[in-house]
């Protein structure tokens, strides 16, 4: 059982907090992924605020559901959500990729509780995933696997390696989240690599598939509290979403893929945010 439940209401005031905090400490840092990070900062507050199985206070507890960030350059959005649910303290945020600290730009399973295994590498995250549901299945054990991708990173061949498996096993112990903001380094994905049409080709693999609207609290909380989709399928939630969600000046602007505000734009960003700012 999730120990916070929150209401809609209150996961929409969470995100919001963890976007302010999120773009404060990347700002400190100079340093990360800040179009990445508000796209899926919606999705990351209604797994960890009301829908996982997790306990801050035992984060290796055996009977946890496990949620692989596989966009891992996307650090950031996970070290915020995971401070605010109290697996590590808020004043460490301030140590965000400075030396010697444990938050560096990509997440460490062996340094930060609540991380369930390193990634960076785009395209490992998914075929991990499909391991730990394998082996829960061998197990029989009731808990889950969640797995958040990119959508610019289904172009690494060994998410499809990993998608006939999990239909092979027929895993729908397993949710594959893509968060799918149509934007990567450089370009949109389209202009990049076609990746439509996307739900069709998740089908064909063998998943069942359904599209939401990853800003949509209510849709997120309906979709992940029932799943799996399908028996017998493992489950791909297509989370449509705007890269740099929240800041108009960043939302769906390539550029801030990797870059990240200066203090005059952290302040406007905050306001729209919905922080109190004295200018």
């Amino acid at each position: 059982m999730n120990p916070f439940l929150y209401s809609p209401e209150k996961l929409y005031l969470t995100a919001n907090i963890i976007r302010r905090r999120n773009l404060k400490m990347l700002t400190r840092a100079r340093l990360g992924h800040t179009g990445g990070d508000l796209s899926v900062a919606d999705i990351l507050t209604t797994l960890y605020f009301h829908i996982l199985n997790i306990d801050p206070q035992h984060p290796h507890e055996p009977n946890r559901d496990r949620l692989v960030l596989s966009k891992g350059h996307c650090a950031g959005a996970l070290y915020t959500t995971l401070a605010e649910a109290g697996f590590i303290p808020l004043d460490e945020l301030e140590t965000f990729a400075q030396p010697l600290s444990r938050l560096n730009g990509h997440p460490n399973r062996v340094k930060v509780p609540g991380v369930e295994t390193n990634t960076g590498p785009l395209g490992h995250g998914l075929p991990v995933a499909v391991g730990m549901a394998l082996s829960a299945q061998l197990d029989r054990a009731s808990w889950r696997t969640y797995v958040i991708t990119g959508d610019g990173e289904l172009q690494e061949g060994s998410n499809w390696e990993a998608a006939l498996s999990a239909a092979h096993y027929r895993l729908d112990n397993l949710t594959l989240i893509v968060d799918r903001n149509g934007l990567q380094q450089g370009d949109t994905t389209e202009n990049t690599m076609h990746l439509e049409p996307l739900a069709q080709k998740w089908r064909a693999f063998g998943w069942a598939v359904v599209e939401v609207d990853g800003h949509n609290i209510s849709e997120l909380l309906f979709t992940f509290q029932n799943l799996p989709l399908e028996p017998e399928k493992p489950t791909c939630i297509i989370a449509h979403t705007h890269k740099g969600k929240g800041v108009s000046f960043i939302q769906d602007r390539v550029e801030w893929h990797h870059r990240v505000p200066t203090e005059d734009e952290l302040t406007l960003a905050l306001i729209e945010l919905g922080e109190e700012v004295t200018l």
